[in-house]
């Protein structure tokens, strides 16, 4: 039997999730239709990976108000004024069913020196500049560093930075799932293309029932 090098592994699985700041969820200046949708199943997984002590990343975007770290799709708009997830706005902030506490508030001086800000017991927050999360950052190697063989991803506008972030994590030769009710603005070409690439698409209770069956829970 061949070995299948894409297979899951789910008790080596770190939870990503992308871009759920306020200022994208729907009914905000910012909105990216569909985000809202999605938090139920991002909470999920969210509660299930902080229950089983697993790796949890959120990556976040963090403007500052001068636009000099902006995408330059972007750029113009910040410097002539737009707030889009500004550094120590409210809207930058972690959507709020994915915070762990009520207290919990970025960091923006350690996430802008490419920092991983702490906020539980196996669980960070990291900025990225662009819309890859690996492009310009330390995830390779902190996920590494864990031992994690599997990134699990959700969040944000899949034709954007969830898709960037699932090829280069493809290139890095991590084993890949996307959650596809738990990633806004995703779509049937998107999901054939993921798969001619090895990623497995499941939704989050098929997940949650896989995972079950391999993760023994993490004293």
């Amino acid at each position: 039997m061949k070995p299948d090098y894409v297979a899951p592994e789910y008790n080596r699985a770190a939870l990503l999730t992308i871009d759920l700041q306020r200022d994208f969820l729907d009914g905000h200046r910012y909105q990216i239709v569909g985000t809202a949708a999605a938090l139920p199943a991002v909470t999920r997984l969210v509660k299930y990976f902080r229950q089983t002590r697993q790796p949890i990343v959120h990556a976040v975007r963090l403007y500052k108000s001068d636009g000099s770290n902006v995408d330059l799709c972007r750029r113009g708009a910040v410097q002539s004024g737009e707030s889009i997830a500004t550094a120590g706005s409210e809207g930058s902030q972690l959507a709020e069913p994915l915070s762990p506490s009520p207290e919990t508030a970025l960091d923006t001086d350690v996430l802008l020196s490419g920092r991983f800000q702490a906020v539980g017991s196996n669980e960070w927050i990291m900025y990225k500049p662009r819309w890859s999360a690996f492009y310009q950052t330390a995830l390779q190697s902190h996920l590494e560093g864990l031992g994690v063989s599997t990134v699990v991803f959700t969040g944000c506008n899949f034709p954007n930075c969830p898709r960037a972030s699932i090829y280069e994590a493809s290139e890095r030769d991590f084993r890949i799932v996307a959650i596809e009710d738990a990633i806004s603005g995703f779509y049937a070409q998107g999901r054939a293309e993921l798969e001619a690439i090895g990623v497995r698409v499941l939704d989050t209770p098929t997940y949650l029932t896989l995972a079950g069956s391999q993760v023994v829970g993490r004293e």
